[in-house]
C-alpha cells in the first residue's frame, strides 16, 4: 500500500503554530492539492491495471467466439458431407475434427467469462487511501 507522508509542514521547517491563520490555510490548500493528484495518479494506475486484464479475458471471449465458429462451420460440413455420403469416411472425419474444434471454443470462451466474473473493477488502494486522507484532514482542521 502507498502511504504519503504529510503530517510535515510543507513550505518550510517552521512551527505551525508560529504561522499566521492564512499561511496555515494557503499550506492545507497546497497540501490538498497535492493529496488529490496522488490520488488521481493512484486511481489511474488502478483502473489501467485492471483494464488491462480485463482486455485479457475479452480477448479469449472474442478468439473462443472465433474458434467456436470454425467448429461450428466445420460440424456443419461434416454434417453435409454425411447426408450426402452416407457411410463415407469423409463425413466422420469433419464431424470428429468440427466436435473437437467446436470444443476448444467453448473452453475458452468459458474461461473467459469465468475471468470476467472475477475481475474486481474497484480500485481498493484508492478508496483505502482516500479514508485514509479524510481522516487526515479532519486531525489537520483540529488542530
Amino acid at each position: 500500500m502507498t502511504t504519503y507522508d504529510l503530517s510535515a509542514p510543507s513550505a518550510t521547517n517552521e512551527d505551525p503554530r508560529d504561522k499566521s491563520l492564512g499561511d496555515l490555510i494557503a499550506d492545507l490548500t497546497r497540501d490538498m492539492a497535492t493529496l488529490v493528484r496522488q490520488e488521481v495518479t493512484l486511481a489511474r494506475t488502478e483502473v489501467t491495471q485492471k483494464a488491462a486484464r480485463i482486455g485479457k479475458d475479452v480477448g479469449m471471449i472474442a478468439a473462443g467466439g472465433l474458434v467456436a465458429y470454425a467448429g461450428l462451420v466445420l460440424l456443419l460440413v461434416g454434417i453435409a458431407f454425411g447426408l450426402i455420403a452416407l457411410g463415407m469416411s469423409a463425413w466422420g472425419a469433419y464431424l470428429l475434427v468440427g466436435l473437437v474444434v467446436l470444443a476448444i471454443g467453448g473452453l475458452m470462451a468459458w474461461q473467459g467469462l469465468s475471468g470476467l466474473k472475477r475481475a474486481d473493477l474497484v480500485p481498493h488502494q484508492t478508496v483505502e487511501t482516500l479514508k485514509e486522507d479524510a481522516q487526515w484532514a479532519k486531525e489537520q482542521t483540529r488542530g
